[in-house]
């Protein structure tokens, strides 16, 4: 690639390649640095489809305070799978807790990863 960049024509399909891959080589190469880093973004990439589909979704809400409701809720959600974290059993607590608390309280050990306690529920008795 580095050896392609002066022989191309700089605004041809090739060029403009070759120039975003050099303008990008620090994020392309990161993983290489860390054996921790994933190659790709695959996990992150599966993990807002969901979202992207929904938000479309929001523009038939009736108000703009509707779509932004439904937007945390889905948001808290989401957090609570990447937090592995039981959506349901989250939601029951935080809804059960919230009215506990004076309206300015700090709420933020009730966000998905910082609920612990609700992380691991025990598995259900199938028989």
């Amino acid at each position: 690639m580095f050896d392609q960049a002066p022989k191309v024509l700089p605004e041809s399909l090739t060029g403009k390649a070759i120039a975003y891959a050099r303008n990008q080589w620090d994020y392309l190469t990161r993983y290489t640095s860390d054996g921790l880093a994933p190659i790709d973004n695959n996990v992150l990439e599966r993990d807002i489809r969901p979202f992207c589909t929904a938000r479309k979704s929001w523009l038939f809400s009736d108000t703009v305070a509707g779509a932004k409701a439904s937007a945390v809720i889905y948001s808290l959600v989401l957090t609570c799978r990447a937090c592995d974290v039981d959506p349901y059993a989250w939601l029951c607590h935080a809804l059960t807790e919230l009215p506990q608390r004076a309206p300015d309280a700090d709420i933020e050990d009730l966000l998905p990863f910082n609920c612990t306690a609700q992380k691991h529920l025990p598995a259900a008795n199938n028989g």
